[in-house]
């Protein structure tokens, strides 16, 4: 089991955690986590893209002159397609673009993105967030000592009010239990930091 030093606040080290090797020494496969990836964008998209057909668009359906004997071509009607301001043919119409991934390949790719983390350097096992106020730039402050870079990722698994909100306002900063954490989060973040127990139960539960 890969062991891996706990932090306190000051990143300074505090203790020592053993993690699961299938967790977080696994190998890291890339389809796995493209697949994951494509699945969360799907599965975030609204689908509304919607335009008129024929049936929709404002405009009498009256034949505009007789079919034949005019020397004009033959219509139907303004609201067909070939006309300005006509019916769009075709065009896109509000549907469902979300999909359910298995379940064995969202764990296998959790594995291998938390493993990517840990072998970059990525990851760091915080004791607890004890912030002492729920101030931004408290916050600010915790997050410089680990010279956080643009995007952080914070994973706890203990309702932290202090925590909660001391970091929404800060850009890059994303706030995430263990339950709710994707690959598609974790691979988003340069930095990611989370509690001891969140880690603890990451290792357990993945590694079933």
């Amino acid at each position: 089991m890969p062991k891996v030093n706990v932090l306190d606040l000051n990143n300074k080290i505090v203790g020592e955690i053993e993690l699961s090797d299938s967790v977080f020494a696994a190998d890291v496969n890339e389809a796995l986590l493209y697949e994951a990836v494509r699945n969360y964008l799907a599965n975030q998209r609204r689908g509304t893209a919607s335009t008129k057909t024929r049936h929709e668009v404002a405009g009498s359906g009256r034949k505009l002159w007789k079919q034949k004997g005019t020397g004009r071509a033959r219509v139907g009607s303004i609201r067909s397609p070939l006309w300005r301001h006509g019916g769009t043919t075709h065009g896109p119409q509000p549907r469902d673009y979300s999909y359910k991934l298995p379940a064995k390949m969202l764990k296998g790719a959790m594995r291998s993105a938390l493993s990517a983390k840990l072998r970059d350097g990525e990851l760091q096992v915080v004791s607890e967030f004890s912030l002492s106020d729920h101030k931004t730039k408290t916050m600010e402050n915790v997050l410089g000592n680990f010279s956080s870079p643009k995007t952080v990722l914070l994973i706890d698994n203990i309702e932290n009010r202090n925590l909660k909100l001391g970091s929404r306002n800060i850009p890059g900063v994303t706030l995430l239990e263990s339950k709710d954490v994707n690959p598609y989060h974790l691979l988003g973040a340069r930095k990611v930091l989370i509690s001891e127990v969140a880690a603890k139960r990451l290792s357990e539960g993945l590694a079933k």
